[in-house]
């Protein structure tokens, strides 16, 4: 569908009615007058309830299936907003049905999953866009701007911490805390906030990471089943990358550090500061050039809502482009492979796992074919999970569950 094409509003459909899509996805969507959300799923009535209380013109069911088979013909999209169990069940079946997909991360559980996803995208000819929101926060905006504008070179090094005080909490009228409950989330930390943090990387870095070593721990294995810190190192074949991630932190935050031949980029919540210029030290060294700026991102607001519009923006360019599974697809892929390598490693000592082979992340993003029915052959071998993943509890028949 080209831009020319669609005149008229998406009309989409919502399945999973938690936190995140009631008060993340919708209230972005209702400030749109591209789209209207015209059906939602959720299997809690009292979610249920309040879902036709803030789209009275929405059909609302029960289930995702009992949506898509309700509603077969009349949608343009889906957009998955489920407990990550059900994500690759409920984004499978809404390609078979012939509806483009925004999914939130991760993309599955599973990396064969995930792949498996990529390939329906492309014989349905129908896009897989995963929700990647982090990168469209206004301060991680200009990051990629100084990157890309060269000023501090060659990217060799990024350090990503995300601090935490707790895990994300869920709706009450379901069940507050299943991100820490491996039956629904799949994983704790490294599968929550471990996108977020390796698909910046990603684009920071402008490749894919060949090795990880990392390390998992739960400070409560009575209480969960879940890690809840993760720390790692990743290699790339233009450097290194160190990532952070914890929900036992004394304080809110996230602090990046990007490292280029030339110069480096400083981040903590809003305030950015660039430095560049003479890399010498001692006496009669010139100082470098700093730069410094407040870039008001709302780290504090976990809904995120205002960083879904941009999101929603990229999704829209690859429906009209025909990015079936395109570089955020591909990204979020290899973020699932890269979780399990870490896994994999904190297992076995913080051996270092091997992730696949070395791969041009900006030339594959146009390799996934808008024509043909499979994904590249260079993308299949860049995209090989990297050893098995841990154990997981028999899959169920997917339902709508809420975020």
């Amino acid at each position: 569908m080209t831009g020319a094409a669609r005149r008229r509003r998406l009309r989409g459909a919502i399945v999973g009615y938690g936190f995140i899509g009631a008060q993340g996805h919708v209230p972005a969507y209702l400030g749109r007058d591209d789209v209207e959300i015209v059906a939602a799923a959720d299997v809690c009535e009292a979610r249920r309830a309040l879902v036709r209380a803030r789209l009275p013109g929405a059909a609302v069911y029960p289930s995702a299936e009992a949506l898509l088979s309700a509603e077969a013909g009349r949608l343009d999209f889906v957009d998955v907003a489920t407990p990550p169990c059900d994500h690759a069940a409920i984004a499978r079946r809404a390609l078979e049905a012939g509806v483009h997909v925004l999914c939130e991360k991760p993309l599955a559980t599973r990396a064969a999953d995930a792949r498996d996803l990529l390939e329906r995208a492309v014989r349905a000819r129908r896009v897989l866009f995963p929700v990647h929101n982090y990168k469209h926060a206004p301060v991680a905006k200009a990051i990629a701007e100084v990157i890309r504008s060269g000023r501090i070179g060659p990217v060799r090094s990024v350090t990503v911490d995300t601090f935490r005080t707790t895990h994300g909490r869920g709706v009450p009228e379901w069940n507050p805390d299943w991100r820490r409950q491996v039956r629904w989330a799949g994983g704790g930390i490294a599968m929550d906030h471990g996108s977020h943090a390796l698909y910046l990387i990603f684009e920071w870095m402008d490749g894919w990471p060949t090795a990880i070593t990392a390390k998992m721990t739960n400070s409560e294995p009575s209480r969960w089943d879940t890690e809840d810190t993760l720390s790692a190192v990743l290699t790339f074949p233009s450097g290194l990358a160190r990532v952070h991630l914890t929900w036992i932190a004394g304080v809110r935050k996230v602090i990046y550090t990007v490292h280029g031949a030339r110069g480096a980029i400083t981040v903590d919540d809003d305030e950015l500061q660039v430095s560049t210029g003479p890399t010498a030290v001692g006496a009669g060294a010139p100082p470098p050039q700093v730069e410094r700026r407040t870039i008001a991102s709302d780290w504090m607001d976990a809904s995120h809502t205002r960083w879904f519009g941009s999101l929603f923006d990229g999704f829209l360019a690859a429906i009209d482009s025909g990015e079936y599974a395109g570089r955020d697809a591909q990204d979020a892929c290899r973020c699932i492979e890269v979780i399990e390598a870490a896994a994999v490693s904190a297992g076995d000592g913080c051996r270092e796992r091997r992730v696949g082979a070395p791969a041009a992340r900006a030339h594959l993003a146009g390799d996934a074919p808008r024509t043909s029915g499979a994904l590249s052959a260079s993308w299949r071998s860049a995209a090989r999970a990297a050893g098995r993943p841990p154990a997981r509890r028999p899959r169920r028949r997917s339902r709508a569950r809420r975020r």
